[in-house]
């Protein structure tokens, strides 16, 4: 059965969990189960296993895939707070996209012009591997790549779009301009004065593809331990909360959003949440009207980052940033629902779309996503520790998650390939400032990002504060 919406943290819209501090595992989706998909009954936790992961997302469950994949005879453990797929793996937008935060300028300061090209090209190559391996599993994950528009309705839009377009020329990554007709063509949004639009992304059901790796990496011979929380990672083993321990020659921190629970690490990764509405099931006479025939991913050129997509059964699946950065790198199942960010949101889309204006919206949702103080993802594994990590997507993971875990399989197994080339791996990123400055820091940064929009939005030109927010952020 299809699920319709992906994660057990949806709830349905009117529901009192949709705005108070339930626990995210109860779903109320219509065709899904209670419970996560093909989890066997909990066995007992071993002593000792050839590779340890902390984390059973995307990260962790490619890792052990294509380590397994490799090598079959290794014994792969996973360990689980909670179940696989809890955190942004069954919670995001579903773009498995090309995109990433780091620009490959930066890449080649730091590496060279040859290493960010290198970089750009797995990026896009990875989309397809995505596809490529869950059709080689058999799971059916709605994977449809349809590429990627990102609306300009405003000049101040125009202008970072067609800068874009400009910058994709000049490094060969595929960004063309769309005009108006060319634009509304494909997704009939309202005031559209042009877009930009890529190849390289394509469309998942996330729930779907992490609860089918989770049963493939099963059936490969790796164990999923659910239920079991690690409080700190060091060479040679992963230490529980309750003073267990599991040994291993390699442990993988695989936690991405999560990382800040682990002992020594509340600074290596900020946990930011990102939420997301949706819609009913749409008639067939109402999708002739919006477009997104080829199943393109959607967002514009504003400063606080919207994403959507057409899902599997023809909802409209809608996200965005917004929903502030809390104290300390707390993480908490009451912060994965902020009412006034699901009413913005479902604002935001009908003013996109004001042919959805009498559609009902069903279900709202959210979780953390992980970023590094310099807004750079990362992977690597110290061959002296057996210590490894990968991480700090940005909300770009579902693709990097794959290259993530493709490459850890490789410097886990001592294998000099082009993946372990790229320059992302051993990147290392400065740790956040202590509080309260990470919390000014974060918040201040997404204030200045909605003013900068409703400033465009007043004056119709790019706002002046907007490098001041590049200078906040860093990005």
């Amino acid at each position: 059965m299809t699920q319709p919406l992906w994660s057990e943290a949806a709830q349905r819209e009117g529901s009192s969990a949709a705005s108070s501090a339930h626990e995210p595992s109860s779903p109320s989706l219509p065709g899904s189960s209670s419970s996560p998909a093909s989890s066997p009954p909990p066995a007992p936790l071993p002593a000792r296993a050839d590779v340890v992961i902390v984390g059973a997302g995307f990260t962790g469950l490619w890792t052990a895939h294509y380590l397994l994949l490799a090598q079959p005879s290794l014994d792969v453990v996973l360990l689980e707070a909670r179940h696989a797929g809890f955190g942004a793996s069954g919670r995001n937008g579903g773009w498995v996209s090309a995109l990433w935060p780091v620009g490959p300028d930066t890449l080649a300061r730091r590496s060279g012009r040859a290493a960010a090209e290198a970089m750009l090209a797995e990026l896009r190559h990875t989309v397809d591997e995505v596809g490529t391996a869950a059709e080689s599993a058999g799971i059916d994950c709605g994977f449809r790549k349809g590429g990627t528009l990102g609306l300009a309705r405003s000049e101040a839009q125009v202008v970072r779009a067609r800068a874009e377009v400009a910058h994709s020329a000049s490094w060969g990554t595929g960004t063309r301009w769309l005009d108006a007709a060319e634009a509304t063509e494909r997704l009939a949004a309202e005031g559209v004065l042009g877009a930009t639009y890529n190849p390289s992304c394509a469309r998942v059901h996330p729930r779907r593809l992490v609860d089918g790796l989770a049963a493939t990496v099963r059936g490969q011979g790796a164990r999923i331990h659910e239920g079991v929380r690690v409080e700190a990672i060091e060479p040679g083993l992963a230490r529980l909360d309750d003073g267990r321990t599991v040994r291993a020659r390699h442990v993988i921190r695989a936690t991405e959003g999560f990382t800040p629970v682990l002992a020594g690490h509340r600074r290596t990764v900020a946990p930011v949440y990102s939420l997301m509405v949706a819609t009913e099931p749409l008639p067939a006479q109402l999708w002739e009207q919006i477009g997104l025939a080829q199943r393109e991913t959607f967002a514009d050129h504003r400063h606080v980052i919207i994403y959507g997509q057409r899902t599997d059964d023809d909802r409209l699946a809608f996200g965005g940033r917004g929903a502030p950065y809390h104290f300390g790198s707390r993480v908490r199942p009451e912060f994965d629902h902020e009412a006034t960010v699901f009413a913005d949101l479902r604002a935001t889309l009908r003013d996109l779309l004001p042919q959805i204006r009498q559609v009902e919206f069903t279900h709202a949702w959210g979780g953390p996503l992980g970023i590094a103080r310099d807004w750079h993802p990362s992977v690597g594994h110290d061959p002296a520790t057996g210590l490894g990590w990968a991480g700090g997507y940005v909300g770009d993971g579902v693709a990097a998650s794959n290259l993530a875990g493709r490459t850890l399989a490789d410097l886990v197994l001592g294998r000099h390939t082009a993946i372990t080339d790229l320059p992302w791996v051993g990147h290392r990123s400065r740790r956040w400032e202590p509080e309260p400055a990470r919390w000014v820091g974060i918040n201040a940064g997404l204030r200045l990002a909605h003013a900068a929009d409703r400033e465009e939005a007043r004056t119709g030109r790019p706002a002046r504060i907007g490098r001041l927010l590049e200078a906040l952020t860093g990005h």
